[in-house]
């Protein structure tokens, strides 16, 4: 009996726990949506906060350098030293004249640069194979001449547009040594340099030995030059630079080497001082007579001052062309010193009319193209 009692006590207190439970569950719900209901209400209240704030000055935001290891330029070429033996060429290469070139470039269209002597040697020097997995470079019977930089680069196409690959390249230097030919030989007896403000300027005595002692001498008057490497330096693979060209420095020049005391002399080189030009053809046009009569004979000339080194291409309209009247254009240039000392380029167009007619008045009109833009200039000829 007493266990009954005990049970039905038990059941009594978990039905009261229970009970209390669900009322504070109504509560709490209860007092939720009141928040809510006042939450809401307050949201279209304007509430005005009066808050100090410290303005902050920002700092420069540094750029962020994306590395991608997938970009890293490759090395493509290897040189062959005999049979099944390759190493990675260094940056410079000392052979003695006669050792054969072998360059190889991973890669099933190579593109090369290599010393422009060997274009005009006897090719069975000298050749290019291409195979299917690499390309290969061979030099025979090496000589002075073949003194220079071989490169090599992978060439990318899409269709029939080609470009070079700059992430697989490779390049060295190669020095031929001979004793008996210490200068590079150039096609030129003569060559003239352009000394510019703007920039240094190369006389290139290159040579083929590095071992040699190399100094720069004037012609007029007789002296060896200083080469400071300020104002003057030396580069067995590009000659003598000049890094701040003046007015002074113009003349005829020719450079000596020596090696174990035996002396030997380059070609001539002449420097010319001239004005930085960056700009279109400076032009203008004249005519032998503007006021002309049937029968006569009249030039027209277009004339272009300019930087010695810039080629000027010319073209003319004049009234008679589409009807074909037979002209004659011929054209000229040649280097002139102005007053100040300074070369320039005059070029010249003539236009040459034999036996006026009337369907030769009318505007005659030239222009002169540069690397850099295009000048119009135009003259009238007319019957008096």
């Amino acid at each position: 009996m007493k266990f009954y009692v005990v049970l039905l006590f038990v059941f009594f207190c978990e039905l009261l726990l229970q009970m209390g439970d669900c009322q504070r569950k109504e509560k709490r719900i209860a007092q939720r949506n009141e928040k809510n209901k006042q939450k809401a209400v307050g949201q279209n209240k304007i509430r005005v906060i009066h808050k100090k704030f410290k303005l902050k000055s920002r700092k420069p935001r540094k750029e962020r350098v994306f590395l991608d290891k997938d970009l890293k330029p490759t090395f493509i070429m290897t040189q062959v030293l005999d049979k099944g033996h390759f190493q990675k060429p260094a940056e410079t290469l000392i052979l003695a004249s006669g050792q054969p070139i072998e360059l190889r470039c991973k890669g099933n269209n190579i593109g090369w640069t290599y010393p422009p002597y060997l274009n005009s040697s006897n090719h069975s020097r000298f050749s290019i194979v291409q195979q299917q997995k690499y390309s290969q470079l061979t030099v025979t019977n090496t000589r002075a001449a073949d003194t220079g930089e071989y490169s090599c680069w992978v060439i990318l196409c899409d269709g029939l547009e080609c470009s070079k690959d700059d992430l697989r390249m490779g390049k060295t230097y190669i020095f031929v040594a001979d004793a008996s030919e210490l200068f590079v030989p150039s096609t030129n007896y003569f060559d003239i340099i352009y000394l510019r403000s703007e920039g240094p300027s190369v006389i290139p005595c290159r040579v083929s030995t590095p071992l040699a002692n190399v100094t720069l001498h004037r012609e007029i008057p007789p002296q060896e030059l200083p080469v400071d490497g300020s104002v003057i330096s030396y580069d067995a693979k590009q000659g003598f630079v000049i890094h701040k060209p003046s007015l002074k420095q113009k003349g005829v020049v020719y450079c000596m080497a020596r090696l174990q005391g035996i002396p030997q002399i380059s070609s001539n080189y002449l420097l010319l001082y001239t004005e930085a030009s960056s700009a279109s053809p400076s032009t203008s046009i004249a005519a032998s007579s503007n006021a002309v009569a049937g029968g006569d004979q009249v030039n027209v000339t277009c004339t272009v001052v300019g930087d010695p080194d810039m080629q000027v291409n010319f073209t003319w309209k004049y009234p008679g062309q589409w009807d074909e009247r037979p002209v004659i254009l011929t054209e000229k240039w040649r280097l002139i010193d102005r007053n100040n000392g300074h070369t320039v380029r005059l070029s010249k167009s003539m236009l040459y009319i034999d036996d006026i007619e009337t369907i030769d008045e009318g505007n005659y009109i030239c222009i002169a193209r540069n690397l850099i833009g295009e000048t119009i200039v135009a003259t009238q000829l007319y019957f008096y």
